[in-house]
């Protein structure tokens, strides 16, 4: 290949290289700017974004390869059985692409939503049409391929508006249950976020030489702050046992 060629090549690959990062910025932008402005599920960004950016991505690689003269069409059937095999090797890429589609289609989790599927639990953070990412209580950010959802049950813990808060207490033998009761239900009233309906609940679940062992139980619409009504839930049994 003479210099000249070789420049050129190389002047075409930069171009399009560089015209294909700004515009697929620039039209990210432009989608995230869209959302907020106009209050768009998140979800559909994401997914839409990626369609676009690896579509242009795909489109840069084609003029490259046609200005050297590789027709995609002739290298794609000459390749034979190394097609295959990358067919193989792709085989999960679709699969998280189809599953992350349907996802979409079902809505059945969004962008905010507090999910939960193989142990792993965690605010959903990013969807794309390979993967979702979540951002667990702690702050990891953990990356799932979209196939694990149809293979994997999960839970969705803010679909519902509500969620009951359970927290198991051992109440001591001498203490007068019912009395006990009423003041449980009396204390989560006065708790601002938990709901009057469905009323709060005192299960007794077994009698053990420890105590009594029991389930209070309480209502929420704050579906992200469980964790938080129920440590104020505990705070405020074990002040009333102590008295």
């Amino acid at each position: 290949m003479q210099p000249k060629m070789i420049i050129e090549g190389l002047v075409i690959i930069g171009v399009t290289i560089f015209a294909t990062l700004v515009i697929t910025r620039w039209i990210s932008r432009l989608l995230y700017k869209s959302a907020k402005k106009w209050e768009l599920d998140l979800t559909v960004i994401h997914v839409l974004n990626d369609i676009i950016k690896y579509t242009l991505y795909i489109l840069a690689v084609a003029i490259i390869l046609k200005w050297f003269g590789i027709d995609l069409t002739g290298l794609i059937l000459s390749i034979g059985i190394v097609g295959v095999a990358v067919g193989f090797a792709a085989r999960d890429t679709l699969a998280n692409f189809i599953s992350g589609l349907f996802i979409l289609a079902d809505k059945s989790f969004k962008i905010g939503d507090v999910i939960e599927i193989s142990n792993q639990k965690g605010t959903v953070i990013k969807m794309g049409f390979r993967t979702t990412t979540i951002c667990t209580p702690d702050n990891k950010i953990i990356t799932i391929p979209n196939s694990s959802f149809s293979k994997n049950p999960y839970v969705n813990y803010t679909a519902s508006h509500k969620r009951r808060i359970d927290l198991k207490v051992n109440i001591p033998l001498e203490v007068d249950i019912k009395e006990f009761e009423e003041k449980i239900k009396e204390i989560i009233s006065k708790i601002d976020g938990l709901l009057p309906e469905p009323e709060p609940n005192l299960i007794i679940l077994e009698i053990a030489d420890t105590g009594i062992i029991a389930k209070v139980t309480a209502w929420t619409d704050k579906t992200d702050k469980v964790v938080y009504y129920k440590s104020i839930i505990g705070e405020n049994i074990k002040k009333l046992i102590k008295r």
